[in-house]
């Protein structure tokens, strides 16, 4: 099977229902409108890229219920993390040192406010993040603001992690990349985004419940994996190993079709687990059952809308030449 097949056939193996938000092509159009604004560069051939890589329709298949107001926000967000990771991941990469000072000055917005401007954030990525962090900022508690932050502080620190490996010319082994993975993932970023969506704040002990935890790892896992399979191609040209179909070649001394479809058995092996995991889930009682039950579903529709909208994205190479319509 060629990668885009085995990319179809575990999309048909996810047992989790797609969503979409009816808004998302609209926020789309409204992103495009907006970014000139921000001092974002938008030439033909960015603005294309920009839609063609339908932000919004990710957004709005990992929190289908937003309102519009607040997939706008969603959307601005995804379209700084796309930014920042391909300024970390592109030919002309920011190097260790300066993705450092990037971490620096975004956790000093997130955690300090605006008013302080910090070097490592500068231009169009601070305006985007200015606008994208106004309504969280104002809507939810201090301990929901912290606990975002400290996501994205863990998902800079392992883009600073890859890189530092890039620039020594060290390769991960397969645990090693595993590992590291979770934390460039900004699959841990997205979950607590859930709760800006609903406005239902889930306290600490029940967020780091560790069979909770559990299954927001394995959630990250899958939607991690799936995007290593869609990016594969890419990858060996600019990640310098931290792919899991590479890091599987090189230690099992395997060609990439066997690697792949061991990556794709791994995969499936992590859906199993997670269906289970999802089903051993205990009750949390009245006060906490139905945030409990939306962040569940959020893991969830993170792992399905990644899948879905890698489809459709044009982003990668099996993606659709044009955003499809529907779900």
């Amino acid at each position: 099977m060629t990668t885009a097949e085995v990319l179809q056939a575990l999309r048909a193996d996810c047992p989790i229902p797609s969503r979409q938000s009816p808004h998302a092509d609209g926020v789309q159009a409204w992103l495009l409108r907006v970014l000139p604004g921000l001092g974002l560069p938008l030439d033909d051939a960015t603005a294309h890229r920009l839609s063609r890589g339908a932000f919004a329709r990710y957004a709005g298949r990992l929190y289908p219920a937003a309102t519009e107001a607040d997939l706008r926000t969603l959307t601005v967000l995804f379209t700084w993390f796309f930014l920042v990771d391909d300024a970390c991941d592109g030919p002309d990469r920011l190097t260790a040192e300066q993705i450092r000072a990037l971490r620096g000055g975004t956790l000093a917005l997130l955690r300090d406010g605006p008013r302080l401007r910090q070097a490592g954030l500068t231009g169009p990525l601070r305006r985007l993040l200015v606008l994208a962090w106004r309504e969280p900022r104002r809507r939810m508690p201090a301990r929901w603001r912290l606990r975002f932050a400290d996501a994205v502080a863990r998902h800079l620190d392992g883009t600073w992690r890859e890189a530092v490996n890039k620039e020594a010319g060290r390769r991960p082994t397969v645990h090693e990349y595993v590992e590291l993975r979770r934390s460039t993932s900004a699959a841990e970023v997205s979950y607590p985004l859930v709760e800006f969506v609903t406005g239902r704040s889930l306290p600490d002990p029940v967020y780091q419940h560790p069979l909770l935890r559990q299954i927001a790892r394995t959630g990250n896992d899958l939607l991690s994996w799936y995007n290593d399979l869609a990016s594969l191609e890419r990858d060996r040209a600019t990640a310098g190993g931290h792919n899991l179909v590479v890091a599987l070649e090189a230690e099992l001394a395997v060609p990439e079709e066997v690697a792949v479809e061991r990556a794709a058995e791994l995969w499936r092996a992590a859906m199993r687990r997670f269906v289970t995991l999802r089903a051993a889930v205990p009750s949390f009682g009245p006060a906490w059952g139905e945030a409990v039950n939306d962040h569940l579903d959020g893991i969830a529709y993170a792992v399905r809308g990644t899948i879905d909208w890698t489809l459709e994205s044009a982003r990668y190479p099996v993606g659709a030449t044009e955003p499809a319509a529907g779900p």
